[in-house]
């Protein structure tokens, strides 16, 4: 069974990696984020999916770094939990969409690791994107691994980002 699983960044994918292959998945990887600001906060989280992949040795495709595409896509809609949902299914369709394209029979995200986001939002977004594209969306709650998959990261001096990737996330850091 072939997947194509949304990275958001190095971390995130420790526990969701693990657990598709220990399900008989195989795995690629898709670094798409056109949400992550800055520019030099996308460098470093696109370098730590690069360090943590000498040791992990998955195909990854890093599509280019498109910022546009998620500010057209909020369009006006800033707030959370809207402006979230915008991103996710932003994310999720492109990831549908190579999966299709490439012959995958599914696709997933490490967004289903963090205790941040919506479960049942992403897992709704996914199944409606897998319902339009004809590609399957796989739905599991990582969320278990989370704190473990960080902690391994930091043991691995992978960097681990303070705020979920857009500009309005980081202010909401602060």
């Amino acid at each position: 069974m072939k997947i194509l699983l949304h990275i958001c960044c190095a971390p995130c994918l420790i526990y969701p990696l693990e657990r598709l292959q220990e399900k008989g998945f195989e795995v690629t990887g898709l670094f798409y984020n056109p949400n992550i600001h800055p520019f030099s906060e996308y460098r470093k989280r696109k370098q730590a999916v690069g360090q943590l992949n000498k040791r992990l040795n998955i195909d990854i495709v890093y599509p280019q770094y498109l910022p546009q595409e998620f500010f057209r896509a909020i369009d006006h809609k800033e707030a959370s939990p809207q402006r979230c949902l915008v991103c996710w299914r932003l994310r999720l369709a492109v990831c549908a969409q190579i999966a299709k394209d490439k012959g995958f029979e599914y696709f997933s995200t490490t967004l289903l690791v963090s205790p941040y986001q919506d479960q049942e939002l992403l897992k709704k977004a996914g199944d409606d994107i897998a319902a339009s594209e004809g590609v399957k969306f796989y739905y599991e709650d990582f969320r278990p691994g989370f704190r473990g998959a960080h902690k391994k990261a930091q043991a691995e001096d992978i960097y681990c980002q303070k705020y979920c990737g857009c500009i309005y996330s980081e202010i909401e850091s602060h």
